[in-house]
């Protein structure tokens, strides 16, 4: 028999909530990987998001992070990926009945990306970065393209999705990556609080189901194909070059 001084201790939660004056605050909290989209942190961060979206006292959600990074993308240390399971939180967040806003202070790349698109409000501060990497692992970002393109400038995302180059958050906002950067990202994320609390649950239902109609068009329509692309890529023998050498630090044996 195992006593309990003897069993493993609790692990910490991935996503840590919180909630004060009708805003529930989930936390990505795995700086360890950079708040990498591993299998526990996307099955924690949808489970937290179906108990805010059933939670009466909830009027908005915020979606923010620990550490200097709000989200690295894929764990690429895990093997395997599941993009099914990605797109499903993706979803999750875009047909919530609750406004989502992300408040991001921190480097966002790749997954990290279709995770803040996903987000119906979004505020970046000045310690933010932002890159789709994905063509530099052998990758492209498929699964996170349905709420990416229906939201971001054509010809930005052309130019970034091609080049992997980072961005800052102004240039996040100038494309509509996200809808407001400054200094102080919390200045800038309070009269936004103060407009959803003062929303009644219907209107606020209503009116993001009016604004999010396309991007679900999108998923009803691509969910099956990009998963299967974002598989057949991930198992790729230039992918596995690429990752190998991002996790060994050094140029990919495509880079002339």
């Amino acid at each position: 028999m195992t006593t309990a001084a003897e069993q493993d201790p609790p692990t910490a939660p991935l996503v840590r909530s919180a909630h004060e004056k009708g805003i529930t605050t989930l936390t990505l909290d795995s700086p360890a990987n950079r708040n990498a989209l591993s299998v526990g942190l996307v099955s924690e961060l949808y489970a937290e998001l179906e108990k805010a979206a059933e939670d009466e006292g909830t009027r908005a959600i915020v979606l923010t992070h620990s550490g200097n990074t709000f989200c690295a993308g894929a764990d690429l240390r895990e093997g395997s990926q599941s993009p099914g399971d990605l797109a499903a939180v993706l979803r999750t967040i875009v047909e919530l009945p609750k406004p989502v806003v992300a408040r991001v202070d921190g480097h966002v790349r790749a997954g990290g990306t279709g995770l803040l698109s996903a987000c119906d409000i979004s505020v970046a501060g000045p310690a933010s970065s932002f890159a789709f990497t994905e063509v530099r692992i052998g990758v492209a970002p498929a699964v996170i393209s349905m709420p990416l393109l229906p939201r971001l400038d054509a010809r930005a995302a052309a130019r970034y999705y091609l080049t992997g180059e980072r961005f800052d958050a102004a240039e996040a906002a100038r494309i509509g990556l996200v809808t407001l950067a400054g200094e102080d990202v919390d200045g800038l994320l309070a009269p936004v609080l103060d407009g959803l609390r003062r929303g009644s649950p219907q209107g606020l239902a209503e009116s993001k189901r009016l604004v999010t109609a396309e991007v679900l068009r999108v998923f009803d329509r691509d969910t099956d194909s990009l998963a299967e692309l974002s598989a057949r890529l991930f198992a790729s023998d230039e992918a596995r070059e690429g990752m190998t050498a991002f996790l060994e630090r050094r140029e990919p044996a495509w880079v002339p």
